[in-house]
């Protein structure tokens, strides 16, 4: 039996066998480890040239995803099978605790979820993060997939949902508390499931990919301007504007908030990249202090932790929202909360073109290098997001 799955957005056809043996639990079946098994299959390898990769700046103009849309045939969605492909860990580490599982059960749908045909996934920090164990004390048990973000076709809806149908085209980060207990099936797989409440239609001009790259990303940037009062008229610092979150706090700031004036720091090699996304004035960190610059803000946005240097750059009764690292008064930690009505929000905004995703020019990763994937963000060096695709 086959499952056949054709998408509107990038026009690909995706066939996956589907088993008719009937699988043990997730929790039986990887309660002794997934290592133990040498026959298990190694993962096909997926050859990036059968895929487009997406131009560090360049998108497409809404009116060209509106003729593709209208040309393109509804999605089609088949039988789910029993169980998935997926990359998962049975203990915390380095990338190499990282496993690929031909055989991973699919998770169920609760009466307010939805089942994601996964087309593509990012990587945030946070997935390092938590596959490091920074935060098992509040994790979901292991084994996990991990993941956060996802774009996908619905292909299965709870009995309580209202909003989707099977094959609606979604975006979201899956987990509502990003350090509370996330789910134990991430995105990071063929099927994720995930309640209605933390999704949003995918934006009609996005592919999967655009879209895979936004949802933690966008959110913690503009609930995090939520949270320090921004408003139109004031002025703000990003710090390290051209990261996943960074790239998206510039822009919204300047989009949405109607900043008077963005600064933002990156090395020399990003500087013309940060005007691109709006910044007035593009700071070179390996030349100059941005806390010794006459200039201060009403906000400095702290997105690499250097939350003891942020405070000396803002102006009297100004604030610093920090991200990662030690949080120097008057600064306050901040961890977003997913939420789907954040991302229907700022849809016209994305649909506009007035805020655009960026995705890291060396991407998007094909699934057999998830690890490569996870290395390459963990050198803090990626520019906008890292996005895994395509997914079988």
């Amino acid at each position: 039996m086959e499952t056949i799955l054709t998408t509107t957005a990038s026009k690909l056809t995706i066939f996956h066998s589907i088993s008719s043996t009937k699988l043990n639990s997730f929790s039986r079946k990887f309660s002794v480890g997934f290592s133990g098994n040498k026959n298990r299959k190694k993962a096909t390898s997926l050859k990036q040239g059968s895929f487009f990769y997406l131009p560090l700046r360049v998108q497409a103009s809404a009116s060209q995803a509106a003729a593709s849309s209208t040309e393109a045939e509804p999605t089609k969605v088949g039988t789910v099978p029993s169980e998935m492909k997926a990359w998962l860990y049975g203990e915390y580490g380095g990338v190499d605790v990282l496993k690929f599982d031909e055989k991973v059960t699919v998770p169920q749908v609760k009466e307010d979820q939805v089942l994601i045909k996964v087309v593509a996934a990012a990587l945030n920090p946070v997935d390092g993060k938590r596959r490091q164990g920074k935060f098992k004390a509040t994790d979901s048990p292991l084994p996990t997939v991990p993941g956060y973000d996802v774009a996908g076709v619905v292909v299965k809806v709870g009995t309580q949902v209202k909003e989707f149908k099977e094959g609606d085209e979604v975006y979201g980060d899956i987990n509502e508390k990003a350090l509370e207990g996330p789910k134990q099936f991430g995105s990071l797989a063929e099927y994720t499931a995930v309640e209605e409440r933390l999704l949003a239609p995918k934006p009609k001009n996005l592919d999967f990919v655009q879209a895979a790259g936004l949802p933690l990303a966008i959110e913690t940037a503009y609930e995090g301007l939520e949270r320090t009062g921004f408003s139109a008229g004031k002025s703000i610092l990003v710090l390290n504007g051209s990261g996943g979150v960074g790239s998206l706090v510039i822009q919204l700031a300047k989009q949405v908030f109607g900043a008077s004036r963005v600064a933002a720091t990156s090395s020399t090699r990003n500087l013309e990249f940060l005007k691109s996304l709006g910044a007035d004035l593009a700071i070179d960190y390996t030349k100059d202090n941005f806390e010794d610059l006459p200039e201060k803000f009403d906000v400095v946005y702290d997105a690499i932790g250097q939350c003891d240097r942020a405070v000396k750059a803002i102006k009297e009764g100004g604030t610093v929202v920090a991200l990662t690292g030690a949080v120097t008064p008057p600064g306050f930690r901040f961890v977003v909360t997913s939420n789907g009505e954040v991302l229907k929000k700022l849809n016209p905004y994305l649909e506009s073109g007035k805020v655009k995703p960026i995705i890291d020019p060396k991407g998007p990763f094909p699934f057999s290098q998830v690890v490569e994937a996870f290395s390459y963000i963990e050198t803090n060096k990626a520019t906008g997001k890292v996005v895994i695709h395509p997914i079988p």
